[in-house]
């Protein structure tokens, strides 16, 4: 059973939990999630000669959520996970991020090779840093109501989601993002109102794992999270000097087949593309039927996959 504390790190608390002896493996969620999003991986791992560490990352459940919105960009992230190698006591670690925890996983690792030996990416491919600022061309495109936008003004979406925790897990983790529908935004009906109901939640997720989720979310809220959204076009910004970089550490990525970041125009050339970044591509899986929540809904496959991936000299 992995273990939990909390470690003070880049200025702030990190709660973790943890299991396992062996080198380091950091796993870092993304949006709407917590470390708990690994309690499939976190003993699997362990079990296989690891020592596993999932952060409930910057702003989220009971990790240190700062006021500034400015205090969320990819810098303040990555700098999160390098500091909490040191704070394990280590100097490397292979770093695996799932949604909003890949783009950390994948800068952490483009950013730090020396301290990030390998890398393994879910459902959100590594970085091809566009011509201009995400907001601006989604604008520039005629796009008005995507997601990303909706987020960007502080309270709106807060105040939708805290409205009932509960139901808002079990819409966004029993339907949400694999259909392509939800992540655009109809006038008056907030981000969940082109999610239909859920009438019975999928054979991944139980009523306790809705309960896990609604309670620390209860206490948190959800604006931390949502300020990683707000820092799209800063991180752009910031990113300048690795605009067109490789990451040259053995890598891995996995995506469910039926997952809307993946299956849209733009996410779709970026996986056939993923050897332009990633010249030490080691496997491109896609599980057929998966979506978004892959590692939650498929973790045996996703198990074998990071296992396999971490042994592998």
């Amino acid at each position: 059973m992995p273990s939990s504390r909390t470690i003070s790190a880049n200025g702030i608390e990190l709660f973790v939990l943890e299991q396992g002896q062996g080198p380091l493996v950091l796993l870092c969620h993304g949006w709407p999630e917590l470390s708990y999003s690994w309690r499939h991986q976190i003993p699997a791992i362990a079990a296989a000669g690891f020592h596993v560490v999932a952060p409930d990352m910057r702003g989220f459940g009971r990790s240190s959520a700062p006021a500034d919105v400015g205090a969320y960009s990819i810098f303040d992230n990555v700098g999160d996970m390098v500091a909490l190698v040191s704070a394990l006591g280590e100097r490397q670690a292979v770093i695996v991020g799932h949604d909003w925890g890949a783009p950390v996983a994948w800068h952490a690792a483009m950013f730090r090779p020396d301290v990030f030996t390998k890398v393994a990416g879910l459902s959100v491919p590594p970085p091809f840093r566009g011509r201009g600022r995400p907001l601006d061309s989604l604008r520039d495109g005629g796009i008005t109501n995507f997601y990303w936008q909706y987020f960007q003004t502080p309270g709106v979406a807060e105040a939708e989601f805290e409205r009932d925790v509960a139901l808002t897990m079990r819409l966004v983790l029993g339907r949400g993002v694999s259909d392509p529908a939800a992540l655009y935004v109809t006038e008056g009906k907030g981000f969940l109102g082109n999610i239909g109901p859920v009438v019975k939640l999928p054979d991944w997720l139980d009523e306790a794992d809705i309960a896990y989720f609604a309670k620390v979310y209860r206490e948190s809220g959800f604006r931390g999270g949502l300020n990683w959204y707000r820092n799209l076009d800063r991180n752009w910004e910031l990113t300048a000097p690795w605009q067109g970089a490789q990451i040259h550490q053995p890598s891995l990525f996995v995506a469910g087949s039926k997952d809307s970041v993946i299956t849209g125009l733009i996410g779709a050339k970026r996986v056939t593309e993923l050897e332009r970044v990633l010249p030490n591509l080691r496997q491109k899986l896609i599980i057929d039927g998966a979506g978004h929540w892959v590692q939650q809904e498929r973790p045996d496959e996703v198990n074998a996959a990071l296992i396999a991936f971490l042994k592998n000299q």
